[in-house]
């Protein structure tokens, strides 16, 4: 495991109070534990750090695309602000190597797991967030994330993904997809299908391949449910 201390060089952020940071760098597995009893790992941090880097994303899609509908700046964002876009801003920073966990998790693949990457990443954000204020943790979301925004300037098309986020966001069960019809010969079928979300007017669409039906089913009941929303 590196010293702490050299992360900062790369983060370009210097800590006011680096215990925030080593905190940040806890993984819930080394189990450490307070007098009181409390738990001393990263996961509080980690779950400050998804509300902040979830705002600032946000901010820079609002701001770089001033055309796009709300619907696209939603399926942006999930892309943004997912495992693995976390992940990948992590091994930018090669944040695995500080990352200070147990030698058998480490020996696992540990500090190369996407899950822990990501995880790590909005934990050392929540650190920066709790040290230096909105600012520093939007100065370093903005600088690792640009990259990122501008390499796909469609919006992204997952909307299975973006739908099952959305209702997961809210407590609510998986959207549910049934086959309502398929017809057209075998070599070119045609299939129509339904997307349920609990409480919510279904939505029904048509592919060309169950799949493709499912994302077209999935998009307009996204658009509903977003625009019910405004």
């Amino acid at each position: 495991m590196l010293d702490p201390a050299q992360l900062e060089d790369t983060i370009g952020y210097a800590f006011n109070d680096r215990a925030t940071l080593k905190l940040a760098l806890v993984h819930s597995s080394t189990h450490r534990r307070k007098k009181d009893g409390q738990s001393v790992d990263n996961e509080r941090l980690e779950f400050l750090g998804d509300r902040v880097v979830g705002l600032v994303v946000a901010d820079m899609l609002f701001n770089r695309f001033p055309k796009d509908r709300e619907g696209d700046l939603a399926r942006r964002h999930t892309a943004l602000v997912r495992r693995e876009a976390l992940a990948r801003v992590a091994e930018t920073i090669s944040l695995g190597e500080y990352i200070d966990m147990l030698p058998a998790e480490a020996a696992g693949g540990g500090r190369e797991n996407p899950a822990i990457l990501a995880n790590t990443c909005e934990a050392v954000i929540g650190a920066i967030f709790t040290d230096g204020g909105f600012d520093a943790a939007q100065t370093f979301i903005s600088r690792f994330w640009a990259e990122l925004v501008e390499e796909d300037l469609t919006p992204p098309q997952d909307n299975k993904t973006a739908l099952q986020e959305w209702a997961q966001g809210r407590g609510l069960p998986l959207p549910a997809y049934k086959i309502v019809e398929q017809t057209g010969p075998a070599h070119a079928p045609v299939f129509e299908i339904e997307v349920r979300v609990l409480n919510h007017t279904p939505q029904r669409a048509q592919g060309t391949s169950k799949r493709k039906a499912e994302q077209a089913a999935a998009g307009a009941l996204l658009d509903v449910l977003l625009d019910q929303n405004k």
